[in-house]
């Protein structure tokens, strides 16, 4: 095995290593049994089935209003993703699939490739890049390696080849070399979660791994109070779903994220942990 081949094999696996179980995770309580009709107090579903958007399944509370975005924004791009049909259960790259236990109430509907790859900190990067891309915006897409904390763009690795699979190469080749460390320090901190905004992540370091997740919605009422629907990838790579609120029910699947700690079904987060996008 030469030098530069264990080298590189060296730095795959610790990109490879981006989230998962660590000492801050959450403990699992006994799983509960999904309800796919979540109810505010006032007997409103928060979630309809017959939805096939980010935006149409995901109702909203009393009170609570969407922002506008116009179809060039992140948020448009966020709120608009597709979803599978509400029975659909995450699937791993391997096709195995990952239950329930009420974590997710939704999964989003997004090819993931064959590979290990699609990870916590990758659907992360992948959402923001295929919004980049879809607009068109390819001198934007960038990414920073673990190894050296500088930045791939897919400019240079597409050499005037924009095409979809080249596209998606390019995407597995930034999973491979990038992950929560690399994210995290990329990134710049949002000063306070009352700013927070549709597509900032939450993204810990961990030691020595850590967990990234995604703001994908989000809805403010008449007094300035702000909601948001998360959502993951996680190890081994699958596809991203929505998360559901352990610690409010009468909420779920939204998120009140002004408070210090915000617990996750599979992860704990910090306030401090907020990241947005340049």
């Amino acid at each position: 095995m030469t030098t530069t081949y264990l080298l590189l094999s060296i730095l795959s696996l610790q990109a490879l290593i981006g989230c998962g179980q660590s000492n801050s995770a959450v403990s699992q309580p006994k799983s509960k049994d999904l309800t796919v009709e979540t109810s505010n107090p006032d007997g409103r579903q928060f979630i309809d089935p017959k939805g096939m958007t980010v935006k149409s399944r995901i109702l909203l509370p009393a009170g609570f209003e969407r922002l506008s975005y116009t179809s060039k924004d992140f948020g448009s791009f966020l709120e608009n993703l597709p979803l599978y049909p509400i029975d659909h259960e995450v699937r791993y790259y391997n096709g195995k699939i990952k239950p329930r236990n009420n974590i997710y109430n939704s999964v989003i509907k997004l090819d993931i490739g064959k590979r290990d790859l699609h990870q916590c900190a990758d659907a992360v990067m992948r959402l923001r890049a295929d919004y980049l891309y879809q607009q068109k915006r390819y001198q934007d897409i960038s990414f920073n390696f673990l190894s050296d904390g500088k930045p791939r763009t897919y400019t240079d690795y597409a050499k005037g080849d924009y095409s979809y699979p080249k596209y998606w190469k390019y995407m597995e080749y930034i999973f491979a070399y990038a992950n929560t460390a690399s994210l995290h320090d990329e990134l710049p901190n949002v000063k306070s979660s009352t700013t927070v905004k549709i597509g900032d992540t939450f993204v810990q370091k961990g030691s020595p791994i850590g967990h990234a997740i995604i703001v994908v919605d989000l809805a403010k009422n008449k007094e300035g109070k702000t909601i948001v629907l998360l959502a993951q990838s996680y190890m081994p790579a699958q596809e991203i779903q929505l998360l559901n609120n352990w610690n409010n029910a009468a909420l779920s699947p939204w998120y009140d994220i002004d408070k210090n700690v915000i617990n996750t079904p599979e992860w704990t987060f910090y306030a401090r942990n907020l990241k947005t996008w340049k």
